[in-house]
Parts: C-alpha cells; structure tokens; sequence
C-alpha cells in the first residue's frame, strides 16, 4: 500500500472581476443585500474575447501546480477533472486538459459531482495512488458559470451566489503511510436532486424540443439554475457536520486536532455556522468567498492553493476538506500533510 502526496497546487480565476455593485446593473440587488446573505464581496467572470474556457483555465492552474511540483505533463499518468460546466455536452473536458498540457495518452476522467466534486475527485485519485496503479495524478476543479446565469432580478438568488475560476492538485505516490489522506467521506440523496438543478436541456428534453418549447413559454427558467435556497442550507449545515465527523472519527481525531478546515465555499454563513457547531477557532478554517463567490467544483483547489500559499498550511497538518452540494451529494477528505 502507498500514499497520496500532495507536491504541487495551483489555481487561476478570470481578469475580470465583478463586484457587488455590479450586479445591480442588471437586478435589483444591494451590495448590504448579498453580503448580508452570502458573504461574497465580489465575484470573477470570463468575458468575451479572453480565451476562458473550463478547460483552458484548468490548463493554466495545472501549469502552476506542475512547476510547483517539478514535474512535466508527461509526468502525469492520470487526470480527474471535477466540473459541472463543460465545454461541450460531450465529450468531456478531461481530454480536452490533457491535450492543452501535452500529456501523453493517459486516462481522464470527469467527475460531475457539481460543488462536491473536488471532494469526490480527491477520493478516487487516492484510491488509484493507494492501489498503485498510478504514481502522478492531476486532479482539477474548474467552472464557468457566469454564461448560464439568469442575470435579472428573477434570478438574483442564485445569480449573485456564483464565478468563475480553476484549481489544481498533483498527487504522488508516497511509501510514509503514516501521511497523507487518511479518510474519506462520500454521500448522496437523490430524493433532493431537483432541489438544486439545471433541470433543462438533458437526454430527457432534447435541444430541438427545448428551442420550440422556450418559444412557445418564454417565461420558462428550467434551463437556468434553479436552488431552493432555504431548503438547501439547513440541509448543507447538517451533512457538512456530519461528514466531517465522519472522517474523523474514521482517523480517531477530533475537531480540536484539525489545524485547517477548507470547506467548499458555497455561503460564509455555513461556514460560520459548520465552525461554530465544531468548536473551530477563527485559524482553524479558511474562506475566502467574500474575494471569488462559489466557484462549486473549483471553490476546494483555489482556497487549498491559497491557504498553502498563505502558509497556513504547513507539513505534518491536519486539513479537512468538505463539500456539499447538488444531487444532493456531500463529502469530506481527511489528509496529514
């Protein structure tokens, strides 16, 4: 058995960034409002003619991770890519990464675990390290999300939440089992799935049909998020304790071991409730939703790279990483530094 190491991060978010007061050129919305709410001060989005893409972002987070780690991409035997935003329906935007870095013809996978992605795209590299079937495993968190924002007061509740932005993470292979990732956590509830959802188009309601059907309901919003906002908090605060009970239960520590919690960024209140029912003090979490928004898949691999380039993250640390979100779906990573 091996390890998983942690040898290099990287992340890159667009130019352009968004703030607050932005937004109320196309809503009705307040700079207190969503601050108020969601914690965010401002947001970065791809604009049109600066070559941002999911995968094209990916591309750059990665080139910074590999330098970090030394390595080049032919280095790479392995990548998972976490994203809800993909270029295309398919295919995916793992091969697309892979051919932008010039990796040799390795495997890429792409998770679609929406804002649990990251955490459920560590797990399975892990696991792959862990059995030995690779040694270099790029894993990648990236979103553009600002494209498919209903940017009107209708859709303010979800609109002012989301950016755009990568991360990236290479694992190694490494003989000292006594670091690493020590436990990992991965749930679901599908009874909730159109809780959160881009419920159109799919396989379910083809294009063709969705473009007569939007003529015919102009007023229809299915094909842009939807959240029950309410309803998805109290449901967050609950599985995001949980999880991270969970993996530290399965390590045999406790909240007061962790040195740095990284939660997935979706709304500093949960964070701030999540760190008060765990007992955290203000330097054992990170957040940093107030700079980017909820960046969902890529929110972990951004505030990891920042948190470590911070040096609030050191070797020998405990860091949790935890996420909930669509699906729903939730999770929790536990890793010895």
């Amino acid at each position: 058995m091996y390890s998983s190491k942690v040898i290099g991060l990287g992340k890159y978010v667009p130019e352009r960034t968004v703030p607050n007061e932005e937004l109320t050129r196309y809503m009705e919305t307040s700079d207190a409002w969503i601050r108020e709410r969601t914690g965010i001060e401002e947001r970065h989005w791809v604009e049109e003619g600066d070559g941002n893409t999911t995968s094209t972002m990916a591309a750059k987070a990665s080139k910074i991770a590999l330098e970090r780690a030394g390595l080049k991409p032919k280095d790479i035997d392995f990548i998972v890519f976490a994203t809800l935003s993909p270029e295309h329906y398919f295919p995916g935007s793992g091969v697309l990464l892979q051919e932008q870095l010039g990796c040799d013809t390795i495997g890429a996978l792409d998770v679609r675990n929406q804002c649990s992605g990251f955490v459920y795209a560590t797990a399975v590299a892990d696991q792959f390290i862990r059995s030995g079937m690779y040694k270099n495993i790029l894993v990648v968190g990236s979103e553009v999300q600002s494209t498919g924002l209903d940017l009107s007061t209708r859709g303010r509740g979800v609109a002012v939440i989301f950016g755009d932005g990568a991360g990236a993470m290479i694992l190694t292979r490494d003989k000292d089992t006594s670091r690493g990732y020590l436990a990992h956590s991965l749930h679901s509830e599908g009874k909730y799935a159109m809780e959160l959802a881009v419920k159109t188009p799919g396989s379910s309601f083809p294009s063709a049909k969705l473009v007569e059907f939007l003529k015919e309901n102009p007023e229809d919003i299915s094909h842009y998020p939807y959240m029950n906002g309410n309803f998805v908090f109290k449901h967050a605060v609950v599985r995001f304790q949980e999880a991270i009970v969970e993996v530290l239960t399965k390590a045999g520590l406790s909240p007061s071991e962790v040195d740095l919690l990284i939660p997935h960024q979706a709304n500093l209140r949960i964070s701030q409730f999540v760190q008060r029912q765990l007992g955290l003090r203000d330097d054992q979490i990170f957040n940093n939703i107030q700079k980017y928004g909820n960046t969902t898949a890529a929110s972990i691999p951004i505030a990891l790279t920042e948190a470590w380039e911070a040096g609030r993250i050191k070797e020998g640390d405990i860091v949790l990483q935890a996420a909930f979100g669509s699906g729903f779906t939730w999770g929790a990573n536990l890793i010895k530094w």
